[in-house]
């Protein structure tokens, strides 16, 4: 049987000396850190901008984003200088002496301190082009499926590897000095004088003179141009003429494609994941997992280590939904598949691995088969957590967390869209059901997050199971505060039907009603669904608002959720 919430560490016990925007039931206190991107109201979004990949590197100070049309961005990390840090602490300390306690405990907000998460942003190439396949007669988009961050060189130079539905590419980002001439003899005006004389001749101007001479040293021959004596005799004569020469100016980041990738996948690629001997990776379509060296490029260097592909197409159950590397087993890696299987290979015990190490499977509840359930069942993302000891998985309902060590059933299941599971009819109708959702463990393995509907991203204890929404705005408390307030509200109600109910008096005009005619325990608890985007229908426009990409930074309470064409930085 599953166990719904197992601790996985010592528990722990908040005190005085609590993590900074942790509450007391486990939950996260998110704020708001940064936005790019940010839309105007009314602003009409290009499809071509709209995020399709999220992903720090492994020191998280730098993050990239792809989108659809096909261009990448990086961003790198801002470090405040130890005097702003201090006055910033120094103001927080401050604010918090004028902190009022009865407006913290009605907010249920901690007034703890944040230190500033800042990105800036570095750069951005084009990394796939829109192309056509000839021999299939099959338009390629340029949208990028999905990007990793490889190994960094010696040097400052990064690498990360992106791809569309065909084509993956390495790709170089290094610092390139820019380099201009400088110490002319002449300054700028009068180089710009001359220059524009130079090229303001009429048609009248005679041609210039066969044989040298020496009538305008510094100017043009013949009548075109005068005055190169006067010039000369300007710089105190020719010993004090300077050579030109080229010093260095500004920094910039430049991006070269290294190696590309391609004609090794039939099928729409759905995932990249770079080993941790930093020299191969792997990329996963719907039938196959192929394993590359980032040497070497040529579709004859791809080595196909799954592949599900039947003899006979009608035989096709199933198909793979995403893969993933071990954080530091280079042999070992799961992929998961559209039955809500995931699968743990072990490249030791064959090259080919058509047999799985472990395979795990959540048990299907008796009596909830439906016509709905393999599609709900598909897993949209797995996960490993960085220690390697546990895999995250996301499916269209819920989080699982699994122990490598136990394939029997999950160590705790995450309720996401559980309230949306009587609207599934709809949201098959609506092509919402199909919605795939990317999940991400905190670095410690102590919270996972995942997006949803309405613009919102959930964040959920691993221990406890205490779970919260936020809104991907510049105020992510605000659902938080709205449930508070419907919680004060019924429980007012509920104290004012008890004292009706205390009266004892039939003829007492103190008559008990029901919740729903009073407007008060039903009418609250209605609200707080609807704040959190419970009680919403697939027509509604909050089915189009959806957080699909995010990801956690790999040290710190810091993630990166992707909404439309804004990338949204938040802490805690």
């Amino acid at each position: 049987a599953e166990r719904p919430f197992v601790s996985i560490r010592p528990s722990r016990v908040p005190g005085p000396g609590a993590m900074a925007g942790e509450s007391l039931q486990g939950e996260l206190d998110w704020g708001f850190s940064q936005v790019f991107g940010e839309r105007t109201p009314g602003e009409e979004v290009q499809d071509a901008d709209i995020i399709s990949a999220v992903e720090f590197d492994k020191s998280g100070e730098h993050l990239a984003t792809g989108d659809r049309g096909g261009r990448v961005v990086l961003f790198e990390r801002l470090r405040p200088t130890k005097s702003a840090l201090e006055a910033m602490r120094a103001e927080t300390e401050r604010a918090a002496d004028r902190f009022d306690a009865a407006d913290e405990a009605s907010s249920g907000l901690n007034g703890v301190l944040r230190e500033p998460v800042e990105y800036r942003y570095l750069t951005e190439f084009q990394s796939h082009e829109p192309e056509f396949d000839y021999l299939k007669s099959l338009e390629i988009e340029e949208k990028i499926n999905t990007l990793r961050w490889c190994h960094q060189s010696a040097n400052t130079s990064r690498f990360l590897i992106s791809t569309n539905d065909k084509t993956i590419k390495l790709w170089k980002v290094f610092e390139k000095q820019m380099q201009c001439v400088s110490d002319f003899n002449l300054d700028d005006a009068t180089r710009s004088a001359t220059r524009g004389r130079a090229l303001n001749l009429g048609p009248d101007t005679p041609p210039l003179s066969s044989g040298p001479t020496n009538a305008n040293v510094g100017g043009l021959t013949g009548n075109r141009l005068t005055g190169g004596n006067d010039l000369l005799s300007s710089f105190g004569g020719a010993k004090n003429l300077r050579v030109p020469s080229c010093v260095s100016t500004d920094v910039v980041f430049s991006a070269r494609c290294r190696r590309q990738f391609g004609a090794a996948h039939a099928y729409h690629i759905n995932s990249l994941s770079v080993n941790s001997d930093c020299e191969t990776y792997i990329s996963a379509d719907d039938l196959r997992v192929n394993l590359w060296h980032l040497e070497r490029g040529a579709a004859e260097d791809a080595f196909t280590v799954v592949d599900i592909k039947p003899e006979n197409m009608e035989d096709l159950t199933e198909v793979i939904t995403s893969a993933e590397f071990h954080p530091s087993r280079c042999d070992l890696f799961a992929y998961s598949s559209s039955k809500g299987s995931i699968r743990l290979a072990d490249m030791r015990q064959n090259a080919l691995c058509a047999n799985h190490a472990k395979m795990f499977d959540a048990p299907e509840a008796p009596g909830s088969r439906s016509f709905f359930s393999e599609i709900i069942a598909s897993v949209s993302d797995v996960k490993f957590s960085r220690d390697g000891r546990f895999i995250l998985s996301r499916d269209y309902l819920n989080l699982r967390l699994w122990d490598v060590r136990n394939e029997n059933a999950p160590v705790a299941t995450f309720k996401v869209h559980e309230h949306l599971r009587a609207k599934l009819c709809d949201l098959y109708e609506s092509d919402a059901i199909f919605d795939k959702f990317q999940c991400c463990p905190s670095g410690d393995g102590a919270h996972v997050a995942t997006g949803s509907y309405g613009n919102q991203f959930r964040s959920f204890d691993a221990a406890t199971g205490a779970s919260d929404a936020f809104e991907v705005t510049k105020d992510p408390q605000r659902l938080r505060r709205v449930k508070l307030a419907a919680s004060g509200r019924r429980g007012g109600s509920l104290n004012a039907a008890n004292a009706a109910g205390s009266q004892g008096s039939s003829g007492s005009r103190f008559v008990s009603s029901s919740p729903s005619s009073r407007g008060g325990v039903g009418g609250s608890a209605e609200a707080a669904a609807a704040a959190l985007g419970q009680s919403a229908a697939p027509s509604q426009p909050e089915f189009n608002t959806k957080i699909l990409h995010m990801a956690w930074h790999p040290s710190e309470r810091v993630v990166a959720c992707a909404a439309s064409n804004s990338l949204y930085i938040f802490n805690a």
